[in-house]
């Protein structure tokens, strides 16, 4: 049970501080709403279980075997980043759903962990230190996974819920901008350490 105790503490802990994920739901709960952007958030809780089930299988040992490809994953990544940085700044003032782009999708939400470094960090450190190399590997990995799936939805959800709850106080178009300027900032700082550890190389 303290095992139990010890994963949760650790899910809950990563998955409600800020990060990528979590800017980038706040922002579409501004934008679009919760109903819209659920997609979005089941896909980001979905994706980074699934993350988490083939890291703990082995898929960091391909990083082993080609370390390019962990470059190369990372500067995609970095690229990403500020694409999604770009496209939030982009949709400063807007507030008509007709002059809106649509949110983000299930699929995308998805996808969009294998190239999140905090996503990256979290689901090779629980791996390391909640599994053991024995016949419980399976289990643990599993129980890993399913932990943070069902602890991700509440915790990821109340940045999205808190970006809904923002529509009421960034009613207008100057308001709004500086919203959405302000995330865009922050999701570009938390690219700057992988920025900096890339030129470094």
């Amino acid at each position: 049970m303290d095992y139990l105790y010890a994963v949760m503490l650790f899910a809950v802990s990563s998955s409600v501080t800020p990060g990528p994920n979590n800017i980038m739901l706040m922002s579409s709960g501004l934008n679009f709403g919760v109903k819209r952007s659920l997609p979005l958030l089941t896909g980001i809780c979905v994706g980074f279980a699934v993350m988490l089930l083939l890291v703990g299988f082995g898929f960091s040992q391909l990083f082993e075997l080609f370390p390019q490809l962990h470059l190369i994953i990372k500067c995609t990544g970095v690229l990403y980043l500020l694409y999604l940085a770009y496209l939030i700044a982009k949709s400063a003032g807007e507030l008509s759903a007709n002059q809106q782009a649509a949110p983000f999708s299930f699929m995308k939400g998805a996808l969009f962990q294998w190239v999140n470094g905090k996503a990256w960090v979290v689901a090779t450190g629980a791996i390391a230190a909640f599994t053991t190399v024995d016949s419980h590997f399976l289990s643990q990995n599993l129980l890993i996974a399913s932990t943070f799936l069902l602890v991700s939805f509440p915790c990821v959800g109340l940045w999205l819920a808190f970006g809904s709850v923002l529509q009421t106080v960034l009613n207008s178009p100057t308001r709004r901008k500086y919203f959405n300027f302000s995330m865009a900032g922050l999701l570009v700082v938390s690219v700057l350490p992988v920025m900096a550890e890339l030129l470094q190389l």
